[in-house]
């Protein structure tokens, strides 16, 4: 099929062969007879499939075949609403360039600029304004714009529209448009909320859905890197060390990072600019125009400055980092392989992004392959199934000096089973007598002599219900420094026999403990409670 057999007129053929344009997208087949006959559409297409001509051509076929007026001001007659400045400029080309044998007025507005050029273009008088939402509705309320002989309305990237947090903004703008009208509406996904605000906007319109929602052009290839997030630089620079790659849009989620980007591609003697929402509008169109030309290797972008990037022959998107909104994926990777042109994304993903790739991978349907060539990058150091930290490589996990971990054991000297603690008692270290083993091994922090003079404490240590009623514990944590040196006198007071005496007096495996003993932890915990 071509565009002669759309029944578009001659004027719109002359600026397609002008701009080489051969035949016609699928949606532009499907779409450009139903708007011509009057109806309302409801688009389902991604970015890059030719939806702008698909509304654009048949439009401005409308308001041409329409009678102008001979004397008078120009009226607004068509409006397309659009998120971003960028998009809103990329459109107005596009009129610009189909119309370009027509008379009608084309006028583009949008905020961050000064509003005088667009107030005087106004009172002049325009066919089709393109807007953006807020510098429209700020004009409306001034008095600037009047859209009572609006014939009919564009509303494009609808989604768009609901991820920035303009849908009350689109409602209020919905609200002062004529009743009778034509309206088509336009997204690339469509989540329950575009579809009950498209039952808003339209009357019995007919559905153009050219690929499934949120599935990504099939002539895209993709790959991901899992590695860590102090690699992604590095990972940047391989990847772009290929000299093939003329051109590169590089994402990232914050307008910090794609400062930080920039600053160190250039310090590698990478060209490369920022676009984002604090950059003026005329540093963004001369970034975006540099990169046009080729001026500028790398374009790295944030999400919201970039919808309305079109590029012809961008071969490669990378995303630095991971969207965490799945549809967003979909419009970065849309930005090459656009018009059936075949195309390479590239994302790199750290521990946290691994939730991100699953939740894009469920929305797709597509499983993204891991990219081969690291060049000097180790592996990650996470899982990448589930973005948890990898489990060490080394043999003897789970080994410690004194005793191997064993089906949640402890062999060797000290080995608990069954509530008791078994083996012989250290020389000078902890003992344990009969009752000990029965109440104290469940579980005290009890210390031995060596413990209390400072020297190493055991692993192998008891808890008891005796002990966990008093502030031995707490006392023992907080003072184990000071507590040497005031055991060692305690001690010396009531007569304890030095280390190396009490080894020797130590009693059999199985009898109780020394009188003497007793009492001196007695007196011991009595000064505690004192």
């Amino acid at each position: 099929m071509n565009f002669e057999s759309l029944g578009l007129i001659e004027p719109i053929l002359k600026a397609l062969q002008k701009e080489g344009y051969e035949k016609p997208t699928p949606i532009q087949e499907q779409a450009i007879p139903i708007v011509l006959n009057g109806r309302d559409l409801l688009g389902c297409a991604q970015t890059g499939t030719g939806k702008t001509a698909a509304f654009a051509l048949p439009v401005i076929q409308l308001l041409h075949q329409k009678q102008q007026p001979q004397n008078g001001k120009r009226v607004i007659q068509a409006l397309v609403l659009t998120p971003t400045r960028e998009l809103a400029i990329q459109i107005e080309e596009s009129f610009k360039a189909y119309g370009n044998f027509t008379k009608l007025q084309n006028l583009v507005i949008f905020g961050g600029v000064g509003q005088f050029p667009q107030t005087q273009a106004l009172k002049r008088g325009v066919d089709v304004l393109i807007a953006t939402p807020g510098r429209l509705l700020d004009l409306m309320n001034q008095g600037f714009i009047d859209l009572r002989h609006l014939e009919i309305f564009i509303l494009d990237e609808a989604d768009r529209m609901l991820d920035m947090g303009f849908i009350h903004d689109v409602k209020k703008v919905i609200a002062k448009l004529p009743q009778k009208r034509q309206s088509l509406f336009f997204s690339a996904t469509m989540p329950p909320e575009i579809q009950r605000l498209s039952a808003t906007i339209l009357t019995n319109p007919l559905k153009v859905e050219v690929t499934p929602p949120a599935t990504t052009a099939e002539k895209i290839n993709q790959s991901i890197y899992y590695l860590d997030k102090a690699d992604k630089k590095t990972m940047l620079f391989h990847v772009l060390s290929d000299h093939t790659i003329e051109r590169a849009l590089v994402f990232t989620r914050t307008k910090h990072g794609a400062n930080k980007v920039v600053k160190d591609l250039q310090s590698k003697g990478i060209t490369a600019e920022a676009i984002h929402g604090n950059k003026s509008q005329n540093a963004r169109q001369l970034a975006l125009k540099n990169f046009k030309n080729k001026a500028t290797r790398v374009l790295v972008a944030t999400d919201i400055a970039a919808r309305g990037i079109d590029v012809d022959d961008l071969t490669h998107v990378i995303n630095y980092e991971i969207p965490n909104v799945p549809e967003t994926y979909v419009h970065r990777i849309g930005r090459t392989g656009r018009a059936g042109a075949s195309g390479i994304a590239i994302s790199f993903c750290e521990a946290e992004e691994v939730s991100y790739i699953k939740d894009i991978q469920k929305l797709t349907g597509v499983i993204i392959p891991q990219g081969e060539n690291r060049g000097q990058l180790p592996g990650p150091s996470f899982d990448i199934t589930r973005g948890v930290p990898a489990p060490p490589e080394h043999s003897g996990r789970g080994q410690r000096q004194g005793g191997q971990r064993q089906g949640g054991q402890r062999q060797g000297q000290g080995q608990r089973q069954g509530g008791q603690r078994q083996g012989t008692p250290k020389s000078g270290g902890d003992r344990r007598t009969g009752n000990n083993q029965g109440a104290d091994s469940r579980g005290s922090d009890n210390r031995t002599g060596d413990n209390r003079n400072g020297e190493k404490r055991s692993n192998n240590s008891n808890r008891s219900s005796d002990n966990r009623n008093n502030d031995n514990r707490r006392s023992d944590n907080r003072n184990s420094n000071s507590r040497s040196g005031e055991n060692r006198r305690n001690n010396e007071r009531q007569g304890n026999k030095p280390k190396g005496e009490q080894a020797n007096a130590a009693p059999a495996s199985g009898q109780g403990e020394s009188t003497p003993k007793q009492k001196s932890w007695g007196s011991f915990f009595k000064r505690f409670r004192s």
